[in-house]
């Protein structure tokens, strides 16, 4: 199956079952035909929803054009489901992925039987006007691995144009310019952008005020020691092409990280760098501190990590700066695995930057869970940031997870999107569940904007791991008033069934509301 020969897998798992030595043995029952029925359920996705994709096609709950026309895949699934749960009732993987193959079949829920049915997961006391998927009409449906998407004014047209990426050691950039008329051209090659490949996350600057912007490749995330990549700083040209610039700006190293924030830490006028690099604090082979790179103001920048104590040595997901107590310094906020971080800008030195970790005094320091993606924004509109750092703690399958919350069983780890409001006095408070938010989300990608045109920021979250079995919908929320978070992800029709990795929200036709571009994939490439 990762190797996306779909019809070998099954093939393979058939004939094993159905060896006399096997079948109905404790292995057959307990690990052989779990694989078999989502191999037979992942079967039903690659011949409908990605041989024969529409805009409706895995989108949560499927419905529509999403339905399968072959019903082979999913009906061969609730057959082994059905006997995974003879065996266990209560097997909360099995009943989850047996209801969505159901769903598939357009049988959910009056044909589930009833003491399989989970009946309304992500229940709605809101609704929004639904989104529609138009990325195979606007030739921007790129095939590929996980990777990261970046909406800007590339050419100053006035127009956003979309940048992707993916990790895969062949997978390209992808540069789709904006032609101000609702089509896009790809301009791939042209820009130069092609040649670059292998890239979990892309994020975009002005690094030399020239008032052009500049797109920045992060590599190596995940990779342990086979991560030492160095990343790239790639000069919009101003004439449609860009050109690599690492070595000349002094970026060049070799750390596998998937994760950065430029901003004026300074306060001089250009923009600074801290990345993120991933570190396992046990392991003397795995050390990757991180890097904070001052700009020289002349094309080039100076690291000063060690300087401003800034080497910090955790396996990062996630880092985002903003001035979170208002006083003019812009502060870093590090999302990790195990940790959270608040680093207070204290101003500068010279030109180089000071910065004190305030995360216990600032009341960030009680969750000790994993996190991944994180941002600082204003959810409250009350003029102090806010932090949203996205729990990815789990000890069992996301699909499981899933089924157990659908059931009402509250799951040891559940993934939550953690909302920590600002109380305006250098401290924070987590206010996750008053807002709304404890829920299973389990966020890799995501990001905010406003949907409805109403003033409050909304946000959306892909979901998901590098798991088949983790078939979990993606997830949207709509700000109700700075009071919490409603989720919106049914009638958005937003909730891909698809892994969720790089998000962006952009008005791309220029029509005066946000539209999103979701890049879906995952560590595989089956």
């Amino acid at each position: 199956m990762e190797k996306g020969d779909i019809d070998h897998a099954v093939q393979l798992f058939d004939s094993v079952h159905n060896d006399p030595s096997v079948k109905g043995s404790d292995f057959d029952l307990t690990k052989l035909v779990p694989e078999m029925a989502f191999s037979y359920l992942r079967m039903g996705e690659v011949y409908n929803c990605l041989s024969n994709h529409n805009s409706q096609s895995c989108i949560y709950p499927i419905q529509g054009g999403g339905l399968h026309r072959d019903p082979t895949g999913s009906s061969k699934a609730i057959e082994l489901y059905e006997k995974i749960l003879k065996r266990n009732p209560k097997d909360a993987e099995a009943l989850w992925l047996m209801n969505i193959a159901y769903m598939t079949l357009n049988r959910y829920p009056d044909g589930v039987p009833k003491h399989y049915l989970l009946k309304n997961p992500y229940p709605e006391t809101d609704q929004v006007l639904p989104f529609e998927d138009v990325a195979a009409g606007l030739k921007l449906n790129v095939n590929n691995t996980a990777g990261g998407v970046i909406t800007e004014d590339f050419d100053n047209d006035g127009y956003l144009d979309i940048v992707t990426s993916a990790w895969g050691f062949g997978e390209e950039l992808h540069y789709f310019r904006n032609n101000g008329n609702g089509s896009f051209s790809d301009l791939s090659k042209q820009s130069g952008l092609s040649t670059l490949t292998g890239s979990l996350n892309i994020n975009h600057t002005d690094y030399n005020n020239d008032g052009l912007k500049d797109i920045f490749v992060l590599r190596g995330g995940w990779k342990g020691l086979l991560g030492n990549f160095h990343n790239s700083l790639m000069k919009n040209n101003g004439d449609g092409t860009f050109t690599e610039v690492t070595i000349q700006s002094g970026l060049l190293s070799a750390h596998p990280t998937q994760t950065a924030t430029w901003n004026d830490f300074n306060n001089d006028g250009w923009v600074d760098l801290f990345i993120g690099n991933e570190s396992f604090p046990d392991n003397p082979d795995l050390q990757h501190p991180c890097e904070f790179y001052i700009n020289n103001q002349d094309g080039t920048f100076t690291n000063v990590a060690a300087q401003t104590k800034l080497d910090l040595r955790y396996f990062i997901k996630g880092v985002t700066s903003g001035d979170y107590n208002n006083d003019g310094w812009q502060d870093i906020f590090i999302s990790a695995m195990g940790e959270r971080i608040l680093l207070e800008n204290k101003g500068v030195k010279g030109k180089v930057p000071v910065f004190e970790n305030v995360t216990e005094k600032a009341g960030l320091s009680k969750d000790p869970n994993s996190t991944f993606a994180t941002w600082f924004f204003d959810y409250d509109n009350d003029g102090w940031e806010d932090i949203i750092a996205c729990d990815y703690s789990f000890n069992s399958t996301l699909s499981s997870i899933a089924g157990s919350e659908a059931l009402g069983i509250n799951p040891e780890y559940k993934g939550q999107p953690v909302l920590y409001r600002n109380n305006g006095d250098g401290t924070f408070k987590n206010i996750t569940k008053e807002a709304g938010l404890y829920k299973s989300v389990f966020a890799m990608g995501s990001s905010f904007g406003d949907i409805d045109n109403d003033g409050w920021l909304d946000m959306f979250f892909g979901t998901g791991n590098p798991n088949f079995d983790s078939l979990i919908p993606n997830r949207m929320f709509r700000n109700n008033g700075g009071k919490g978070f409603n989720e919106v992800t049914r009638s958005s029709r937003t909730g891909s069934l698809q892994k969720g990795h790089g998000v962006a929200f952009a008005d791309l036709d220029n029509d005066g509301d946000q539209d999103m571009y979701v890049d879906l994939g995952g560590a595989y490439e089956g």
